[in-house]
């Protein structure tokens, strides 16, 4: 019998000098990524439902939301391009290592991060879209963000569709 593997954040990883160098990926990295988010998207969890419920169709102030989404490299639960923010799920007994380590890559970039457990979701929508209507509602500057620490590579790019 083989063991399970999993996910976990070395002690002895150095950062990378520049965030956005390793950021975006592509060739077979690119297509196991969305093939994932498609995959997520067919068979969403309770608390993925219930939040798509209140922001499919523009219904957060007409700000569009696209979920499951390849956001450099990593699978995201939904994305807003256009404010650069994207809202992570935890589920029960997630690694909060892992989950800081994905929140910083996202951060390094410039894209803000709102994490909420799903158990939270669950027991309060209403508290987790107020939430997010004040981010996505909070003056932010795609420029700035864009030089973040790293002013001379390519912004970072949103891959995925609705599905």
């Amino acid at each position: 019998m083989s063991e399970r593997k999993t996910l976990g954040v070395s002690k002895t990883a150095t950062p990378k000098a520049d965030a956005r160098a390793t950021f975006n990926v592509t060739g077979a990295r690119l297509e196991t990524l969305k093939e994932r988010a498609r995959e997520q998207r067919r068979h969403p969890t309770e608390a993925q439902k219930a939040l798509w419920e209140e922001l499919s169709g523009s219904k957060l102030g007409g700000v569009k939301f696209m979920r499951q989404t390849v956001v450099g490299s990593t699978v995201v639960d939904f994305s807003c391009p256009s404010r650069w923010i994207v809202i992570s799920l935890s589920p029960e007994g997630a690694n909060p290592e892992v989950d800081a380590l994905q929140d910083k890559k996202l951060t390094d970039v410039g894209i803000r991060v709102l994490r909420f457990s799903e158990a939270e979701v669950l027991a309060d929508a209403d508290t987790v879209v107020r939430a997010i209507n004040t981010a996505v509602n909070q003056p932010f500057d795609k420029r700035a963000a864009r030089r973040g620490p790293a002013a001379n590579s390519p912004a970072p790019t949103f891959e995925g569709a609705e599905g």
